[in-house]
This record gives C-alpha cells, structure tokens and sequence, in this order.
C-alpha cells in the first residue's frame, strides 16, 4: 500500500473547501514560532522567565508588548493596565493611583503604567494572568522588564545558542499614548538603533493601529531588501471583524477590521506593512458547536497581495482547541496533542508563521515531530 504523506492525512481532517486552500504555500523560507508574550502557558506573561522558557523551547522569536512609564521607558507589558498580571493591589502605597479610563474607546479600571515611574514599577512583581487555568506558582517571583532589558537578554541568549532570535515588539495603544504625551513609535526606533543586535537581527513591529504603521514606514523607508533597515519589517495586526483600529476610533472613522481583510483592503495594507496577523479563527472559523469550519480565503488572498500571514494565538488547553482535538471533556485541560494536531491543520493552509503559548509544542508541528 502506498504510504501517505502527513499532509493528505491532515486534510482527511477537513472538508474538501479546506484542501483547496492548503495547497498555499508559504510565503516565508522558514515558518517562524512566536513565542506569544514568551512562553505565557508556562510563565508568567513578558517576564525574563517566560522569554527564556520561550528560547528554551525553540521560539524563533519572542514577543514583547510595549507601554510607556510615566517617566517614558518602555516596558513589557500586555496592557498598561496592570491591575490583573501585577501584585499591584497589594502595595497600599499605591492604592490611591486606582482610577478608570477610556482606552480605545472602552472604559477600564485598575492601575496603569502611565501612572508609575519605571523605579516604582520595579518594586512589583508579576502574577499570572490566567489562573485557573495554569495556576499561580510563578507568582510574586519575577520583576517587570524594559525593553532595553529584554534586547539584552535576548543578544546573550542568542550568543549562548549560536542562533539568531528576532523579536517582535508591539506598540500598544499608540493614539491613547499620543495623546497623553507618551508616543512610543519614535523611541522605539531609537532603542532599536541604540543596541548592536537589534541593528541586525530580524524585527518585526506589530501594531493594531494603522497610521503608526504608516509613519513606521515613512521613517524606515522601502519594506525589506531595499530599505534603510532591512532587519526590520511591520507587521498589521486584525482584530474582529466588527471593530474599529484605535486610530480610526480615534478620529472618527468607519474602517472596520473587516474591510481590512478584503481583497482591497489587503493590497492597502501592503503599502505599508509586510505581513497581517490575524486571529486564526480568520483563516479557518469555528462552527457553532466549536468544530472546524470551512476555511476563507484570507491567506491566498494575503499572499496575492504580497503580505505574509502570521496567525495569533495557538494555545494547548482544551478551552482553546476545536472540539475534536479535545481530550476529556474538562475545558481547563493541558492538551498537547490536541494544539500538535490543530497546529498543522492551520500550517497546512500556508501560514508563514504564528504566535503561540506553547513554543515547544509550536516546534514539534513545525518540525514534524
């Protein structure tokens, strides 16, 4: 009997729509593994600890998420409102700084980065931001970071290992930070150019918003091979589909990330950035009852338009899988097979690379394992 390749009998998985479409290839020489805040499934998200797990277990590339201090350092936070992966709460010196605000359109409540100084900052300690899910045994133990921390970390490690890892850095609500006297699209630049390895190892600068892309571009010149910094690449984020990027909101515009993804709305965003990262869900959704539906055409429709596809965010509990990758019928459930397998489903349409939690188990599927 002839043997079968992994991939026919992946697409055995789906129906025959999703076949079609993963006859894509990737756009990228190397699907890349992100590792998603680190490794955020095992550490406590944008920690030294979670980056070093994430480098440990293969990441390509780690993931830091910006936001300004009140005395204008970056840091690595997923939110500047650090009230739910911080021990904030618990240092009644700083009780009074509670407060709420409107962040890209919504109002929030807690502490926020803005409010500290990077000293302050420092006297917090992290805490998991999902934890019952993957528990708090990490928590109290690690510092908040800045990016300056982080590129260093990253260029021993690198040094260490004898392999190159890029980082992928993402500006945080841009328009919010603007307006308050705290851009960081300029010092982010700068930080870069400052450290010898961020001048050549691969950077790729995500954002949900648009014009600071825009402006990212203007000041880097001509996307990769032909620019002045050809390490460094843009990288448009997608949201749902109903909603609005913070820019757009900002002003007043209708743009929804729905239109972002037509055809149309594709080759525009290829005028200035070099890759999309929508949520998976984009590429193949989910049926009602939580299986795997039939796919779109968005990676076809993003290579057409010369932009790679970089998915967000793979996870291994169950709570997160389509139903027939489940194992048990608990949703907080580790399930590592299951992310393997629904991992080279999604690998299979052409994606050129994706975030996960999960880094190790994000480079078994890429590398056959």
């Amino acid at each position: 009997m002839r043997r079968l390749s992994c991939l026919t009998l992946l697409l055995g998985l789906l129906p025959m729509t999703t076949a079609l479409h993963a006859a894509e290839k990737p756009f990228a020489s190397k699907v890349l593994v992100i590792g998603h805040r680190g490794a955020s499934a095992l550490r406590p998200e944008h920690t030294l600890a979670s980056y070093a797990k994430a480098i440990a277990d293969g990441a390509d590339v780690i993931e830091p998420d910006l936001v300004m201090t009140k005395d204008g350092v970056m840091v690595a936070r997923h939110e500047n409102n650090i009230a739910g992966t911080t021990d904030v709460a618990d240092h009644p010196e700083f009780a009074a700084r509670k407060t709420t605000r409107v962040i890209d359109g919504r109002r929030v409540t807690g502490w926020f980065t803005e409010d500290f100084t990077l000293a302050e900052l420092k006297i917090l300690r992290a805490r998991e931001r999902l934890p019952e899910l993957r528990g708090t045994a990490w928590d109290g133990q690690f510092q908040i970071v800045t990016l300056d921390e982080i590129i260093d970390f990253v260029a021993a490690e690198s040094a260490v290992r004898g392999r190159v890892i890029g980082l992928i850095p993402e500006i945080k609500h841009g328009s919010y930070f603007q307006h308050i006297g705290l851009p960081m699209e300029d010092a982010l630049l700068a930080t870069l150019a400052a450290h010898a390895y961020t001048r050549s190892a691969p950077v790729e600068i995500q954002s949900f918003e648009i014009a600071n892309l825009k402006y990212l571009r203007g000041k880097l010149g001509k996307a990769h091979p032909n620019g002045a910094h050809p390490n460094i690449t843009l990288l448009q984020l997608i949201d749902e589909p109903a909603m609005h990027p913070g820019d757009v909101l900002a002003a007043g515009g209708t743009l929804t990330y729905a239109q972002m993804i037509t055809p149309a709305g594709l080759r525009a965003i290829a005028q200035y950035a070099d890759a999309i990262g929508p949520d998976y869900h984009a590429i193949i959704p989910y049926t009602a009852d939580g299986h795997l539906g039939t796919p779109t055409a968005l990676v076809h429709d993003a290579h057409a338009a010369g932009l790679e596809v970089h998915p967000y965010t793979f996870r291994p509990e169950n709570t997160f899988l389509a139903k027939e990758f489940w194992q048990g019928d608990h949703p907080d459930t580790f399930n590592a097979a299951g992310m393997l397998a629904q991992l080279k489903v999604y690998l299979a349409t052409g994606i050129d690379a994706f975030f996960t939690d999960d880094p190790a188990l994000g480079r078994r599927a890429v590398d056959g394992h």
